[in-house]
């Protein structure tokens, strides 16, 4: 999939993927729109998602992602997993006319709007009320942080549909709550409501739905009181500590407090 980052992404674009994207200085807000049919997702979303990471300003330090109205995504739109659903939209189903590298290059461009949002560049944070349902908890678990509503409800539901999940959430939930409960969520398809998703690490918090805003809200003043570079270096440490030796952390601490230092000298400096 190409994208020209210069250009902003034009509203017709975000209308027909049923998505909202504001940018307010240093924080970034993505709306899925689709509160009639509790922001289920679509292909057309998922490629317009990677646009807006690709696209996404430098100055940008906190990107939120929630839904409209009382769920954050029910998963994928169902009426595309059927011939002739969709209303001549991208279908799922389409995948099943394509050969094998095509089918993955295909599912791999889907994907492209999940991994942005662990860029080192910024926090994600996944605001969360009711339904995180299949693609909808995927895309929870590809922000850094879930902050979720008592009423948020999380369920990996691609086995019960004889699937598997595909849209890069198997990773983060097996690095939130380890092999096994990851496994027992997954092949069940199981509810996890939003005391226990704090509980096992999904979520930070959970807080009364009317009070989710100013907890949001909190949240997002606090990640941006540090200056960038710190919590962007924080954040490329800790995002692969799990895969690296301790040797190997050591050395990229050291290396990246090197380059604070000088930042910080450098401010210093210019402001005698």
């Amino acid at each position: 999939m190409s994208i020209d980052t210069g250009a902003p992404i034009s509203p017709d674009r975000l209308a027909a993927a049923r998505l909202r994207y504001e940018v307010d200085g240093a924080v970034a807000t993505i709306t899925l729109d689709r509160p009639e049919v509790r922001n289920a997702q679509t292909p057309t979303m998922w490629r317009t998602l990677a646009e807006i990471g690709a696209r996404l300003p430098d100055d940008v330090r906190v990107v939120v992602v929630r839904g409209a109205g009382s769920s954050f995504s029910a998963g994928l739109d169902r009426s595309l997993l059927v011939p002739g659903g969709g209303d001549g939209q991208e279908r799922v189903a389409d995948l099943l006319t394509l050969d094998d590298e095509a089918f993955s290059r295909t599912v791999g461009e889907y994907q492209e709007g999940f991994t942005w949002l662990r860029d080192p560049r910024f926090v994600s944070i996944a605001a969360v009320r009711g339904h995180a349902i299949g693609a909808g908890f995927q895309l929870a678990l590809s922000c850094d942080l879930v902050l979720a509503a008592d009423d948020a409800t999380f369920c990996m539901k691609e086995a019960a549909l004889g699937l598997v999940p595909d849209l890069t959430g198997t990773k983060p939930l097996v690095d939130a709550v380890g092999y096994s409960k990851a496994l027992e969520i997954c092949a069940t398809a199981r509810n996890v409501g939003a005391e226990e998703a704090v509980r096992i690490g999904i979520a930070i918090d959970a807080v009364p739905g009317d009070a989710l805003d100013a907890r949001l809200a909190e949240l997002v003043t606090a990640l941006t009181a540090p200056l960038p570079g710190a919590v962007r270096e924080t954040k490329a440490l800790l995002v692969g500590a799990t895969d690296r030796d301790l040797d190997t952390q050591r050395r990229l601490e050291r290396e990246a407090q090197g380059r604070r230092f000088r930042e910080l000298a450098a401010l210093l400096g210019g402001q005698q």
